[in-house]
């Protein structure tokens, strides 16, 4: 099981990008959303998350452990940037192993690591291979092992679909959900893109301008929008075409 992510009145200004007072609690094994307009400060506020940045103000917990001042590798969470940002010069099985080889962990044990979870992502084919002649898809795969191979309690996942064609979208969505059912980790994943939120989501927080707006189930913030931005954002999949066909009392 994933563990709990409390972000406690965390303010921090970038000058274009700003968190505001932001505060959400994220359960243990939850998949969690947070969604909103470009510069919402949904990238700024996973990477105070993970230990990239550190806010002027406000407390990071994560299990319970108060880490606002950790570095990333003493937080046990994995970030998937938005471009997977895999090393150039590394072939696939050095990628997906990096992070275990920091770690001090045995080489047979990366060895068995590293295959058990390129079979279950469909990628052991590729573990010799350089990132440069890999698909936008297999470069997802390859970055959701790295991640997942060194057992984080939380992964944090920035637009991990963004880079991708419209018809691997869907795939790619459910394989996040299948590794996200198998593995129980704590997942935040931010988004611009409502129906991915709304397909992968145990709860949605709407960002704009650096503030946390609404928090809810996926539902709640399609069909009972708190603000005229929550509304803006989700209207167009709200509206439906109609054609009137009778009418009553004139009206």
């Amino acid at each position: 099981m994933g563990g709990r992510v409390e972000v406690l009145n965390v303010c921090l200004d970038l000058g274009e990008f700003k968190l505001e007072d932001v505060s959400l609690s994220v359960k243990g094994g939850e998949y969690f959303v947070v969604m909103g307009p470009s510069g919402a400060g949904k990238t700024l506020l996973l990477h105070t998350i993970a230990g990239i940045y550190v806010p002027s103000r406000g407390t990071v917990r994560i299990g319970g452990a108060d880490v606002t001042v950790f570095p990333p590798e003493k937080r046990s969470v994995a970030l998937v940037p938005q471009d997977y940002a895999l090393f150039p010069h590394l072939t696939v099985f050095e990628n997906i192993s990096y992070g275990l080889r920091t770690r001090g962990v045995s080489s047979s044990e990366i060895e068995e690591r590293v295959k058990r979870i390129s079979e279950e992502l469909e990628i052991s084919h590729l573990l010799h291979r350089m990132p440069r002649t890999l698909s936008g898809g297999e470069q997802q795969r390859v970055a959701l092992a790295r991640a997942l191979v060194v057992e984080p309690k939380v992964i944090l996942l920035d637009e991990p679909t963004a880079a991708l064609d419209p018809a691997l979208k869907t795939s790619a969505r459910s394989l996040l959900r299948s590794l996200h059912a198998k593995h129980g980790f704590t997942a935040i994943h931010v988004t611009h893109d409502i129906v991915e939120a709304i397909e992968l989501a145990d709860r949605i927080a709407f960002m704009s301008g650096g503030r946390i707006l609404q928090i809810g189930e996926p539902m709640e913030i399609l069909y009972n929008p708190k603000s005229s931005e929550v509304l803006k954002f989700t209207g167009e999949i709200n509206l439906y075409s109609a054609e009137i066909v009778g009418s009553k009392s004139g009206c």
